[in-house]
């Protein structure tokens, strides 16, 4: 382990070997994620894989989300590999691109979203 890993906890576990992710690869990933949205609650963390910031955001998400009780339906969007789908998530909801960033969706339209430090399990069970 590296001096810098010791430090910012190394490379985190991929989203992928989170049991609690859903992937959004494609536009029928995200239609099947607001359709969900209208049986309960869902939340999409858009993360750019390749930036430090939104890694550590992810990181501290995912711990959270570890620890809580609460049952939440999450999706994970990799920015640097869907941007498209990004911008569609932007276009439709009518909410401005950030990265890191968690938008949560209730019966087909948005109802919070937060990013950088501001993202936090509060904004879906609140």
């Amino acid at each position: 382990m590296s001096f810098f890993d010791k430090i910012f906890g190394g490379k985190s576990e991929s989203p992928d070997q989170k049991s609690f992710w859903k992937k959004i690869e494609s536009e029928e990933d995200l239609a099947k994620a607001i359709e969900d949205s209208h049986h309960h609650k869902i939340a999409v963390f858009k993360h750019s894989t390749s930036c430090f910031i939104s890694r550590t955001v992810l990181k501290n998400f995912e711990k959270e989300v570890e620890h809580s009780e609460q049952p939440v339906a999450l999706y994970y969007l990799d920015l640097l590999a869907h941007r498209p789908i990004s911008n569609k998530i932007a276009e439709d909801f009518g909410i401005r691109h950030e990265s890191p960033q968690l938008i949560v969706i209730e019966n087909g339209k948005p109802v919070n979203s937060a990013s950088h430090q501001d993202i936090s399990l509060s904004q879906i069970v609140s």
